[in-house]
């Protein structure tokens, strides 16, 4: 009779899949042959060449197309009397809303981000559907099970956020290889190849050589006429020699650290490449069509992208590099980002970020491994998906059938525990300090005159608080909202508030104010309130204020993970040491064993499918854990 019962749930549920990669294709493939009569499928992405070895319902010919179509119609080819239904499209959009949601009996998440996983967690709260939530990083794996009032929703614990440098560690005090990363993609690369009208550091040159040539501004500019090698060269020496030089010339900065080595082209270059390498203008590593797989490895003989380069070696790379990007891809020169896919920036960031590595006493790495590090990469293992897609099927079961008793959250490990490779544990319970499933108000600390309605917006509401269409009220006024049916008076109006401190807004927001603040999309609402304090500590507390409620995750391996109130920050992302302790009814044990600790959410795998936040199931109490 239980079989009866739980093959009718099985035929008669109506499931939504977000999320149709790497986890997304094991878990369509195992609906269907588990049962399952309509599954809707949502996902934006199309299909990349890097998907293929492991994404098995995608071939070579679907490259381009969309993933949740392609793995539709390849379902359908041995499941032909089952109804799937794909949207190409993003699940933030407003067609899928609340009532979107409601006509499912449960949603099964398979994102590759934190902010879309809030998202639907938001939308199935307030649709009251059940979410079972997954990833996996390599080898690890974890699906959980949110149910609206009976389990934690994926909001109740802190997820980890990227780790940030100041920007000083990156342009003067390196001491990480990933410092050295973070330079030459996300200020040398952009300066070269990106926005040329951006300000960053780079301009820094040593007074000796600047009065010996161009005008600072001019560096990174190329003259019509001027010979590609030579310049090369220039910015080779500008940004390896002549700001090292000025670096060193403040001696209180060295005093107790190791002094950095400047290095100019012709110490480590031979006068002229082209003879010794041939013409970039005649090389054929790729056509202008193929951009993304030009190449300057080959014009140099190398073939291993895991061998690693000398000094020697990485400089050739880095102007060759250069060359290539003017010779073969100028067009794209003032719009390119950074990209992991496109093999000749990787090169290019790689053999500057080892040439800054040489010059700081930095052990150098790989191809390989700097790719891993740009990129954010942990590469993805298929037999890993498909036993997290086979947990989270098992999951959606037990909530068909509302078996709660039996619900399981599921850590799949590397090594052994206990001699298991899957450790089940049973849900936590609500987090009643959870602002977004127990409506627990926030407390925000800021300084209600210098700051501006702006601040609140950008670094609270959108950026901590992960609201799309916010809308803030205090008591009756209206200060603030966002949407495509305002009228231009009323736009006119909120973009007049933002540039306000939230003391002159038209209804003054002062110490002790209570503001409203709501995403209609998501159906979200919380109390804010505000605490005016004068002055933080620029340090510790960068952005000028402090929400209480919506903590971030701590700095990790003794790294300061602020940046100083006159500078910019930069993103990375690194391993957290391990969970928070979010209640004492959610008690995490005191330790945790040294091999299992947790990944961060904003990890990559191979290419953008798989992400996870991995917690240490070893840290979960013993009453909580399933023998």
């Amino acid at each position: 009779m239980d079989q009866q019962q739980q093959q009718s749930a099985i035929q008669g549920a109506k499931v939504l899949m977000v999320g149709a990669g790497g986890i997304g294709c094991e878990l369509l493939k195992t609906l269907a042959l588990s049962g399952f009569h309509d599954i809707h499928i949502i996902d934006m992405d199309t299909i990349e060449v890097s998907n293929l070895n492991r994404q098995f319902l995608f071939r070579r010919s679907h490259v381009g197309q969309s993933k949740a179509k392609v793995a539709r119609d390849a379902v359908l080819r041995f499941r032909p009397h089952i109804n799937i239904r794909s949207y190409h499209a993003n699940v933030k959009n407003p067609e899928f809303d609340v009532d979107f949601f409601k006509q499912f009996d449960v949603v099964l998440n398979g994102l590759d981000n934190l902010d879309a996983r809030r998202h639907v967690n938001r939308l199935c709260l307030a649709a009251d559907v059940p979410l079972v939530e997954s990833g996996t990083t390599g080898f690890l794996g974890q699906v959980t099970v949110h149910v609206k009032g009976k389990t934690e929703c994926y909001e109740c614990q802190t997820k980890p956020t990227p780790k940030t440098y100041p920007v000083c560690t990156i342009t003067s005090t390196p001491t990480k290889f990933v410092h050295c990363i973070v330079w030459a993609k996300e200020l040398l690369f952009a300066k070269l190849f990106g926005d040329k009208n951006q300000d960053n550091d780079l301009n820094v040159r040593a007074n000796k050589a600047a009065s010996a040539s161009k005008e600072t501004e001019d560096v990174f500019e190329r003259a019509e006429d001027e010979d590609i090698e030579q310049y090369s060269r220039k910015i080779y020496d500008h940004v390896f020699g002549y700001n090292i030089e000025a670096a060193l010339s403040n001696e209180e900065t060295w005093k107790n650290r190791r002094r950095p080595r400047p290095i100019y082209s012709k110490d480590v270059l031979p006068e002229s490449l082209t003879q010794k390498n041939g013409s970039t203008q005649n090389c054929s590593a790729a056509s202008d069509d193929d951009s993304a797989t030009v190449s300057a490895m080959p014009l140099l003989g190398l073939k291993n992208p895991q061998e690693l380069w000398g000094l020697t070696q990485n400089s050739l790379v880095f102007i060759e590099a250069l060359k290539l990007f003017f010779a073969k891809r100028k067009k794209e020169i003032g719009h390119l980002t950074f990209d992991k896919d496109d093999q000749l920036a990787v090169e290019f960031v790689t053999a500057a970020a080892n040439i800054r590595a040489e010059s700081f006493g930095i052990p150098l790495h790989s191809l390989f491994e700097a790719k891993g590090i740009a990129g954010n990469i942990v590469h993805a293992v298929a037999t890993t998906n498909a036993i997290v897609a086979g947990l989270i099927v098992i999951e959606a079961i037990k909530v068909l059938k509302k078996d709660a008793d039996k619900y399981r959250m599921t850590y799949c490990l590397e090594h052994p525990s206990r001699k298991m490779l899957l450790m089940p544990v049973e849900p936590f319970e609500p987090n009643p300090s959870c602002y977004v499933c127990s409506k627990t108000p926030l407390v925000l600390e800021i300084n209600t005159q210098k700051s501006k309605l702006r601040d609140l917006v950008d670094k609270i509401v959108k950026a901590k608080l992960g609201m799309n269409l916010p809308l803030i009220m205090h008591g009756a006024s209206l200060l603030y909202e966002v949407g495509d049916d305002l009228d231009d008076i009323m736009v006119a109006n909120y973009n007049a508030n933002l540039e306000k401190s939230l003391s002159e807004l038209p209804s003054p927001v002062i110490n002790g104010s209570i503001l409203t603040v709501e995403d209609l999309q998501q159906e979200l609402s919380c109390k804010i309130n505000v605490k005016h304090r004068e002055e933080f500590d620029e340090e510790k507390e960068p952005e000028g204020m402090v929400l209480s409620g919506w903590t971030q995750s701590p700095a990790t391996n003794g790294e300061s993970a602020s940046t100083s109130n006159n500078e910019s920050a930069v993103d990375v992302t690194e391993s957290s040491s391990g969970p928070e302790i979010a209640s004492k009814k959610r008690k995490l044990s005191e330790t945790q064993p040294e091999n299992h600790k947790r990944e961060t959410e904003n990890v990559e795998s191979e290419d953008d499918d798989d992400l996870v936040e991995i917690e240490n199931p070893m840290t979960v109490s013993k009453k909580k854990r399933v023998a």
